[in-house]
This record gives structure tokens, sequence and C-alpha cells, in this order.
């Protein structure tokens, strides 16, 4: 089996370096390029997060808050516009094997979360990739059918209708009532 590739935006936290002070994680320009070629976007400009981890035996409760700016096309006209992104971060750190095997496989089960259940992402030995957390915090937050400022006149000049204009027969007819009057 061969190993994976290192993330993006890597920063490797050892179980040992928990101290209670929260950790602050900034993106390089190159780790922000890569960023941006992995979410298919145009540009990361910035990326930092403030996270604060809480230690309980060998899991690893990590909450804080990631911001970016980054720049990315237009769902409808392909036109670039900058977007900025404030994205709340709960996630819990917890050793390979401790996830329920039937989430693993892939089998059909139902489950309820309740509003204090985190996400859970597993780590192999004394060290877990917060920096890769964010990346996926970051890559969650991208709205991939964000539409820039000239959404509305590229739609205009390809003859789409908005999804809220009336359509139809009756709003036809009724278009043409109006216009007689």
């Amino acid at each position: 089996m061969s190993q994976a590739a290192t993330p993006e935006f890597s920063r490797l936290v050892s179980l040992r370096q928990i101290t209670g002070k929260p950790v602050f994680l900034e993106a390089d320009e190159s780790e922000r390029a890569a960023l941006a070629r992995r979410f298919a976007i145009t540009e990361v400009c910035s990326l930092t997060a403030e996270i604060s981890l809480d230690r309980n035996g060998d899991r690893v409760a990590a909450e804080g808050r990631l911001e970016a700016h980054i720049v990315q096309p237009c769902a409808v006209s392909g036109e670039d516009f900058p977007v900025h992104i404030e994205e709340d971060i709960a996630l819990r750190f917890v050793p390979e094997g401790s996830i329920d095997p039937a989430l693993q496989e892939g089998e059909e089960i139902e489950i309820e979360l309740g509003a204090s259940d985190l996400d859970e992402i597993e780590y192999t030995g004394e060290t877990f990739d917060l920096g890769e957390a964010v990346a996926q915090g970051l890559a969650l937050a991208i709205d991939p059918y964000a539409e820039g400022p000239e959404a509305d006149a590229a739609r205009e000049k390809a003859g789409i209708k908005a999804d809220d204009a009336p359509s139809g027969p009756l709003a036809d007819a009724l278009g043409a009532a109006l216009k007689r009057n």
C-alpha cells in the first residue's frame, strides 16, 4: 500500500504539544496556491485559523474559526470575483480504529447527531494534522454555485430567465394581458 501525499497545508500537532493555548495557523503563498488548485478556484489570497485544543486522553477536541479570502469563478458567468469566508470549526481527533467500523465500511446505517456531536477525524500515532482539518473546513465552506456580480447580466445575455420568474402558459397569458393594458 502506497503512502498518501503530504497535504498542501499540513500542520502536524503532537499530543504532547497541547498546552491549552490557542493554535494560530496561516497558509503561506505556495500552500495557498496548492489549495486553490485542489479546490478548483482561482486563488486563495489568505487563509488563517485560530483553534483551541482540549485534550481528553487520546481524544482532542478542536474548536475555533477559520478566515479566508478567495477568488472563485461565478457559477453563471465564469468571471472571477472575491469571496470572504468566516467559518466556525468544531471537530474531534480520535485514534485510528475508534470510529465505529460500520461507518468506515460504507454500510448504510442511520445515526442521529445531536448539537454536541462533533465530526471525528482519525489519526495514527502521537500526531494529527490540524492544517489538513482547516483545509477541509475551507473546502466545505466554498459555495460551488456562488454567483458573482455579473451573474444576472450573463443570464439575460444568454436568454435565461430567473428561477423565481413566473413561467408556463398561465404566466405567458397573464403577461400578454398585462401588456395590452
